[in-house]
């Protein structure tokens, strides 16, 4: 598939929420020190979202999953500290995947604030110390 076509295959307020996952990652990249530009492709069949000009951060993807219609989601790489980072500061603002993702409501507005610090800090991960964060 390509990634022209990617965003057809969704229901429109699935689309219409993941553009706008889509445009606060690009935004939040765009304005954050030693992310540089961002390459979107295709990772196991989802948009994804990777710093590969400066690899100063971990991969993002975003999807829906019909299995779980009433989310979508961000994902990152399960073998970073990511996921256990984004619990230690926002214990209660989201709904998470294990160690690989948030969980976002399509019926409830983006967290841009809370979502956006997250997306910093994915995009940052391999620029600061992030492994020891928290002790974690």
């Amino acid at each position: 598939m390509k990634m022209k076509d990617l965003f057809k295959h969704y229901p429109s307020e699935v689309r219409k929420r993941l553009l706008e996952l889509r445009q606060l990652i690009l935004s939040v990249a765009a304005k954050t020190d030693g992310v540089g530009e961002i390459e979107e492709c295709l990772k196991w069949g989802e948009l994804s979202f990777v710093t590969s000009q400066t690899k100063s951060g971990s991969t993002i993807r975003i999807d829906w999953k019909q299995r779980d219609p009433n989310h979508y989601h961000l994902y990152v790489n399960c073998q970073t500290k990511l996921i256990s980072i984004f619990k230690e500061i926002y214990p209660d603002d989201f709904e998470y995947g294990g160690s690989r993702s948030l969980s976002l409501p399509l019926k409830k507005r983006l967290p841009k604030g809370k979502l956006s610090k997250c997306i910093e800090i994915a995009l940052t991960y391999n620029l600061k110390n992030y492994k020891n964060f928290f002790n974690l």
